[in-house]
């Protein structure tokens, strides 16, 4: 069961979430917030294992939750699902910790197969800002720069075309440390899929 909490300042889009999300088995939401304390009070009561986050909320907005859920270790996952943004605060949100980011006029079926995803452990954004992304002044070498050297070892392995399993082989650590390098390269470079990350890979071992 994928356990979620709903921060949202408007009642309508909360009560739509959660009633699209209830029909599905495998979803419950645990809690509502209205605002950015909420959220982040609910979210380390609760400890859901996904927070549908708002960016825009009154007290605190969504890039202080992403932080203060990140300064208190919090292992909940955040898909961001906001009305609008730019690339400023795409990037913002991820830098923050957000492990997905999406527009609410998102398809239905889109969203739960998104919060699966991330509650899987994966990156995901929406085209339009992974596209924001791709496209900044300078977005991949601020990305790429930012890695670590670990980081730096499974991007080249992944512009290889290595699956997690042969990563994980060749560097000695399991499949899930594998995994969870993947999902930080992927936010730190602002895209949305392995691919992605291996194009930005071979694009600056070419220059």
């Amino acid at each position: 069961m994928i356990t979620v909490l709903i921060a949202d300042d408007h009642p309508v889009v909360r009560q739509g979430i959660s009633v699209l999300l209830g029909v599905h088995e495998d979803m419950s939401v645990v809690g509502e917030a209205a605002d950015g304390r909420e959220a982040l009070d609910l979210a380390e009561r609760l400890k859901p294992d996904v927070l549908l986050l708002d960016l825009k909320l009154p007290d605190l907005d969504g890039v202080t939750v992403l932080r203060e859920l990140a300064e208190r270790s919090c292992a909940t996952r955040a898909l961001v699902l906001t009305s609008a943004a730019d690339q400023a605060q795409v990037i913002l949100a991820l830098r923050a910790g957000a492990a997905g980011f999406l527009y609410k006029d998102v398809d239905p079926d889109a969203l739960v197969r998104a919060i699966r995803s991330v509650h899987d452990g994966h990156t995901l954004l929406a085209p339009d800002a992974a596209v924001l992304l791709s496209t900044g002044p300078g977005s991949e070498g601020r990305g790429i720069g930012s890695l670590t050297t670990r980081e730096r070892e499974v991007l080249s392995l992944l512009a290889e075309g290595r699956s997690n399993r042969e990563i994980a082989r060749t560097l000695g650590v399991s499949e899930k440390t594998v995994k969870t390098h993947v999902s930080s390269v992927l936010a730190k470079l602002g895209v949305a899929d392995r691919t992605q990350a291996a194009v930005l890979a071979v694009r600056q071992t070419s220059r």
